[in-house]
């Protein structure tokens, strides 16, 4: 339960977070002839609320007024939620063009829809897991683990077999048969770790029997047979593998890091997971620079426009893979949101591209090309970082 509750309060931490800073620095215009003096900032008020801060001049000290407050802050917006939802879902270019063009009071600013977002991620995918891969990869995994049994399984029928015709063979026939046998015994041993059990022939080894054209040593084959045990128990680097980069001091750093990942791998995603929702903010300033790629030629922008229309695309698509989570968690067929998430963002940035910076059908669709790949490169760049930081952390 402690899960469902953070995840809760999350939301509710988000909430207040944006609406907090939407409101930052807004004026409130006074109605009506109440006067007094702002609790806040001390300056006088005529009206309802002061000039000066936009603090309302009476304040409650009620619970009725906290709920308030906490439902205001995460459902409403003061409205602007309901007002800039529909719009970014479907007119994005509309919205930023407007906003940057002055309309602020009617819509929420995109740092604080971008903090909702993140915080809205965080709170869904505390509650649901991965919704994504949940069921599908336990199927795969029984699938696998299916298919290997079944291979065993015709294995050591294959190994009755001939090992029944032993008695009747002789000459070359029966050392064959003895080949095929002692092939067939080192095949079931190989298999058996990959579904957790011993090895059934241990007197059997690689380099027993016909080696046969192989260029291996029996050494080499007894090596390979050592690493097929350490790959089955997850140990995918050893003392002895090789990793060259030029410098013997980064190579042991690169040793030491992929060791220590192949050991605890559950622990380098949890550090994945929550950098990513600690550093989101850094998708910002690495987009930033390819958005102005994009957009070179185009004049009369400045950097803010390009800083509003990213963070409005970054919230949207956050909000986009939030949604797709959700009908995966409900059992949505993955054929619908799988192509939601992977249609949607193309269209959603041409629309944005076009409306927000005036473009021509064609201009947008060449200049949408150029924003994918460059897409591509910062979710590279950002999920490099976060690799690293998870494997120095």
């Amino acid at each position: 339960m402690s899960d469902e509750f953070d995840a809760v309060g999350t939301i509710v931490e988000g909430g207040l977070i944006a609406k907090a800073l939407d409101d930052e620095g807004r004026l409130v215009r006074a109605e009506g002839d109440v006067a007094g003096q702002c609790l806040n900032c001390k300056a006088p008020v005529i009206g309802h609320y002061c000039g000066n801060c936009g603090q309302p001049l009476h304040v409650h000290r009620s619970i009725g007024a906290f709920w308030h407050d906490i439902l205001h802050g995460v459902l409403h917006f003061e409205g602007k939620f309901w007002r800039t939802l529909p719009m970014l879902a479907w007119k994005p270019g509309e919205l930023t063009r407007r906003y940057i063009q002055g309309e602020r009071a009617r819509f929420i600013s995109p740092m604080a829809l971008f903090l909702f977002s993140v915080f809205m991620m965080f709170a869904v995918f505390s509650f649901l897991g991965d919704p994504f891969s949940a069921g599908d990869a336990g199927v795969v995994d029984k699938n696998v683990s299916a298919g290997i049994v079944t291979e065993a399984e015709g294995i050591e029928d294959q190994i009755k077999a001939k090992t029944a015709q032993l008695p009747q063979a002789s000459g070359d026939k029966k050392a064959e048969l003895e080949q095929d046998i002692l092939n067939l015994k080192k095949g079931r041993n190989i298999l058996a770790p990959m579904i957790g059990e011993e090895p059934p022939y241990p007197e059997v080894k690689l380099s027993d029997g016909d080696i046969g054209d192989t260029n291996l040593s029996t050494d080499q084959l007894e090596g390979i047979e050592a690493r097929v045990q350490d790959i089955s128990n997850g140990n995918i680097l050893t003392d002895e593998s090789s990793i060259s980069t030029g410098s013997t001091q980064a190579d042991h750093w690169l040793k030491n890091a992929m060791k220590k990942v192949t050991a605890n791998p559950d622990l380098l995603l949890y550090k994945l997971k929550a950098n990513g929702y600690k550093f989101a903010w850094l998708l910002i300033p690495i987009s930033l620079p390819f958005v102005w790629l994009t957009l070179i030629g185009r004049r009369g922008f400045h950097f803010y426009d390009h800083a509003v229309f990213t963070t409005y695309s970054i919230s949207f698509m956050s909000l986009l893979f939030i949604s797709s989570a959700i009908l995966a968690a409900i059992g949505v067929s993955g054929t619908f949101w799988g192509l939601l998430l992977f249609l949607y963002p193309p269209f959603h940035m041409y629309r944005q591209l076009r409306h927000a910076y005036q473009m021509s059908r064609f201009e947008a669709l060449v200049r949408t090309s150029f924003l994918l790949l460059f897409t591509v490169i910062s979710l590279s760049l950002f999920f490099a970082i976060l690799l690293a930081l998870g494997i120095l952390g």
